[in-house]
């Protein structure tokens, strides 16, 4: 198969914690500091309507994580695919879907990305090359795999972004991924967004081993790096794209990050301390730390940080009123969407 669209790349060993952190400039630190305000405010948002009862469902918010997919979508191409779990906004918003569109399908909608019928777990945007937020566990992972045979047979010259939890990491079909994706050396970024709980369950206490490192069997390389900081996610996800997208196969992106809410919007999240949270909070906010950077280091002023928070504040309000505005679905819709009819010549 011709590589004529790939350039050559040196093999990155398996490594832990990746910090090399470059030093973007400050119009660069101002659009990630956007894209991740953007993301915690829908996510409040949305928080409140499930609370009004406008949303329903499951819910689950991607608080906390902001700085792992607006790192990786940052160094993306035109004509990436990304696939991920059922904790999807965030990556939604990270690939240009329009914040009304999402609000609209939260709230089930016919103004929404899935005609209202998707919700939470299940909108994708064909347009944006997202293909979906997905409720079973590790189906992700393994349409992704099938997104990157894609791109190898199609030669395209993209590269599928697959994201999973850290409870999907130990699921069989993972492992048969990652043998079919190293055979193949498909052009595959699996990422592992490891906010150390599986639900209720501590990764010590369910995951032997690195998760990174699981992929050692099959010569797939990686590296754990440091999810809170964006411009660590930033430089780790530019060196592993590089690398998938010069035709070596697959790479795999421990991510360590921490999600400030619960599991989803039913959950008291009481196996965690409260000090624990709140340390995550004061210490480690992605959003909080980014602030303080653009401010003592890279002349960015308060002005500047405010127009910014002004303008994501009236796009979640104007999502918000979009979606509570717009008409929901009349009952004969139940019929609609359900069976393909394909009829052979």
């Amino acid at each position: 198969m011709s590589t004529s669209k790939q350039k050559p790349a040196k093999k990155p060993n398996l490594k832990s914690i990746s910090n090399t952190s470059p030093n973007p400039d400050a119009e660069e630190m101002k659009k990630l500091y956007r894209d991740m305000l953007l993301i915690r405010r829908f996510e409040e948002k949305a928080g409140q309507l499930y609370g009004m009862g406008l949303i329903g469902g499951f819910c689950h918010l991607y608080i906390g994580q902001e700085a792992v997919v607006t790192g990786i979508n940052s160094v993306q191409e035109e004509g990436d695919t990304v696939i991920t779990t059922y904790r999807d906004h965030g990556h939604m918003l990270a690939c240009g879907m329009e914040a009304k569109g999402v609000m609209a399908e939260l709230t089930g909608r016919g103004t929404g990305y899935s005609r209202g019928k998707g919700g939470s777990m299940h909108m994708f945007s064909q347009e944006k090359n997202f293909f979906g937020g997905h409720g079973i566990v590790g189906a992700a992972t393994a349409l992704g795999t099938g997104l990157g045979f894609y791109h190898k047979y199609s030669e395209d010259g993209g590269v599928a972004v697959a994201y999973m939890g850290d409870g999907s990491a130990n699921q069989g079909q993972v492992a048969e991924c990652y043998n079919m994706a190293a055979l193949w050396k498909l052009p595959v970024l699996f990422v592992i967004e490891n906010n150390q709980y599986g639900m209720g369950t501590s990764v010590k206490r369910s995951s032997a081993g690195q998760l990174y490192a699981r992929g050692s069997g099959y010569g797939i390389p990686g590296e754990q790096v440091d999810g809170m900081d964006v411009f660590t996610v930033q430089a780790a996800a530019r060196q592993a794209i590089d690398y998938v997208r010069s035709g070596n196969g697959p790479y795999i992106m421990e991510v360590m990050t921490y999600r400030f809410r619960g599991h989803s919007m039913s959950d008291p999240a009481k196996y965690r301390t409260k000090e624990e949270v709140d340390a995550m909070k004061e210490n480690r906010d992605p959003i909080a730390n980014i602030r303080v950077k653009m401010l003592e280091e890279a002349g960015v002023n308060e002005d500047e940080l405010k127009a910014i928070e002004k303008e994501i504040k009236e796009i979640v309000n104007e999502a918000a009123d979009f979606a509570t505005e717009s008409p929901e679905l009349p009952p004969e819709e139940l019929w609609t969407d359900v069976l393909k009819e394909v009829v052979y010549s």
